[in-house]
């Protein structure tokens, strides 16, 4: 082959990298936001609810935390078990299978009445729920390589803050507008209103998603061929990962890796439970303000988990690319804790601490992904997820108990920024391997 061949191969093979990327983009990643914007309203709506049901149907703080947490305890028990049923079914069955259980459910949270009834409901949420997020983080493993997950990913996760940007002034107008109708109260007209569309897109996953590159009737035959190629050269440079589900659970980096996870969590569940809360407590008043006021933080997390994804696919760095947000959640949930009546000043530091918490999860999942592949990939993930998650059981109950048991949450808010400052160190820990790919 002439020189002069290279040349022009290497410009049409960057040519048909660049077309074969963009559409799997374009198809999926934008769809599967929309699914999990959803999935994360349906899942934390319920401290919106909190503005009122908690007064109405005499929840204590304590009640509401242990009824926000135990979600993940149904999450942890079917998590495992969604996944790997998920690597053998495939995504677009199981998917809209998730979505329109999940939907049913939260539904049915408008009947609440009692402690014992808020609780069943959420574990049972929490197991129909269960295998969504994972699933799709192993969803794409399947049509993406290591090193260009972190921003796909982050774009993903992006849909956490979409979720608080738009859902939380939703939630509040909602609250407010439909308060008293048809004898209904606020809270629960948007319990059954935000479960809507989890059924609409769950019957259209059913039409829309592919199981892999090879269903993917919208690429050609060298497009396909090009992303197989890249998925399993990427698949044998982790080849050094467990090949089984056994051996998942006999590797050391699997639970290294929920401990970090665990860690990153504690913030983010606190801040997305409780922040209707800590922004009604500086002394803002009606439920479509404090929705408002609330969509900042998050608008200031999806800036900065797209600016660190891009940066540590660039530089192919993870380790400071995570202990940096960590630390911005640390430093952000301690300053905010000290100024709890000065609605500026607070929420300032609750934005830092968005910023952060929300970051550390896009980034964080580059680095189980590098190891892990096949059915061993379904295991790994959802064990890592399942186990780190149950820091969104301890987290919201902690914040609750801790201000029943002392009339503030400051001293919960410098829980989660030790919990942060260990999972930097954690990372810092981390095998070099891991964090440079």
């Amino acid at each position: 082959m002439t020189s002069s061949t290279l040349v022009g191969a290497l410009p049409a093979q960057d040519s048909l990298e660049r077309r074969a990327y963009g559409k799997v983009f374009w198809r999926l990643v934008p769809f599967l936001m929309l699914c999990y914007v959803i999935a994360y309203l349906d899942r934390v709506n319920v401290g919106f609810a909190k503005l009122q049901m908690a007064q109405q149907l005499g929840f204590s703080e304590t009640v509401f935390g242990l009824g926000a947490g135990i979600f993940f305890l149904g999450y942890f028990l079917f998590e495992v078990p969604s996944n790997l049923l998920m690597s053998k079914v495939g995504a677009r069955i199981w998917i809209a299978r998730i979505m329109i259980t999940w939907g049913l459910l939260s539904a049915c949270f408008m009947f609440v009445k009692t402690p014992t009834t808020f609780y069943v409901l959420r574990f049972l949420l929490g197991l129909a729920e269960a295998g969504f997020y994972p699933g799709v983080i192993l969803y794409l493993t399947y049509w993406y390589p290591a090193h260009r997950r972190a921003k796909i990913i982050a774009v993903f996760m992006s849909a956490i803050p979409v979720a608080g940007i738009f859902g939380n002034p939703l939630s509040g107008w909602i609250m407010d507008a439909f308060n008293g109708a048809s004898s209904l109260q606020g809270w629960q007209w948007m319990f059954l209103i935000e479960a809507v569309p989890a059924l609409l897109i769950g019957v259209v996953v059913l039409f829309y998603l592919d199981n892999g590159i090879a269903k993917a009737k919208w690429l050609d035959a060298d497009e396909k061929k090009l992303l197989a190629r890249e998925v399993e050269l990427d698949q044998q440079h982790g080849s050094k990962g467990p090949h089984s589900v056994a051996a998942v659970f006999k590797d050391r980096r699997i639970w290294w890796m929920a401990l970090i996870y665990f860690a990153f969590v504690m913030g983010q569940y606190a801040l997305t439970f409780w922040l209707p809360t800590l922004i009604k407590a500086t002394g803002v008043k009606g439920n479509l303000n404090i929705g408002l006021l609330s969509a900042i933080p998050f608008i200031c997390a999806i800036i900065a988990m797209n600016l660190f994804g891009r940066s540590a696919d660039q530089r192919r760095e993870r380790r400071w690319h995570l202990i940096v947000p960590a630390l911005m959640g640390a430093v952000g949930f301690t300053v905010a804790a000290s100024y709890t009546q000065n609605t500026a000043v607070s929420l300032a530091f609750l934005s830092l601490a968005a910023a952060g918490v929300l970051t550390c999860a896009p980034l964080f999942w580059s680095l189980p992904t590098a190891f892990l592949s096949g059915t061993a990939a379904a295991a790994g993930i959802a064990v890592i997820n399942s186990v780190g998650n149950l820091a969104g059981f301890v987290s919201p109950y902690l914040i609750g108990y801790l201000k029943d048991a002392t009339g503030s949450t400051q001293v919960g808010m410098y829980v989660l920024a030790g919990a942060l400052v260990v999972g930097a160190i954690a990372v810092w820990w981390t095998p070099k391997e891991l964090v440079n790919r």
